[in-house]
């Protein structure tokens, strides 16, 4: 049997192609970058982009220069030093939910640092509270941020390291910890159920 003949596709009026799967497509833009409108959305996009960098030093920040400066006083490693140290030498952190508990009463990042780095090689979650931040006590997105942390943990098969220094509950904001709190106990037994590792270092006193 005779291939059909592929026939090249007739260019459009605008001088574009048009045609099956497979075929490049010629597509012109009418964007100008030199145009007013479009130097305002850069404006207005670097603008908006300032502000989110912004809310991430306030974030890495913990709780201020007096509690930070406090912490060091007591010969103490900062939360992001310590996870530094603890990743191989180099080895880039996925910092996640940095901006929990942005617009809320409680400090953007709520106390806890997240993400995933690599120790010895292997692809971990680390978890680590602030202490400078409230004594690293935890409050309701805490309690939210550290269990999707040991969701992605277990739908990743990563294993999990804490590191441990926190005063327990924000008591102002206990009656809404009760249950996250439970709920957090029971995702760690989960993972270990999987065979996922869980390791917890504990800080202070």
């Amino acid at each position: 049997m005779a291939r059909p003949e592929r026939r090249r596709p007739e260019p459009d009026v605008d001088g574009s192609e048009s045609g099956p799967c497979g075929v490049l497509l010629l597509v012109t833009s009418r964007f100008e970058p030199a145009s007013a409108a479009a130097q305002e959305n850069a404006a207005a996009m670097l603008g908006r982009v300032a502000e989110i960098e912004a809310v991430l030093a306030e974030a890495r920040a913990g709780g201020g220069e007096r509690y930070v400066e406090r912490h060091r006083q007591r010969g103490k490693l900062l939360v992001r030093e310590r996870i530094e140290l603890l990743l191989d030498l180099d080895a880039p952190f996925l910092d996640l939910m940095p901006f929990a508990a942005w617009g809320t009463e409680y400090l953007v990042g709520a106390s806890i640092v997240c993400g995933i780095g690599v120790i010895e090689g292997v692809e971990c979650m680390v978890v680590a509270h602030d202490p400078t931040v409230r004594g690293g006590s935890m409050n309701p997105v805490t309690w939210r941020k550290a269990i999707r942390a040991l969701e992605i943990s277990r739908e990743n098969r990563l294993p999990v390291v804490l590191l441990v220094e926190s005063g327990g509950a924000d008591l102002p904001a206990q009656a809404d910890l009760f249950v996250p709190g439970c709920r957090l106990f029971r995702d760690l037994t989960r993972l270990s159920q999987a065979g996922i590792p869980t390791i917890s270092l504990v800080f202070g006193s």
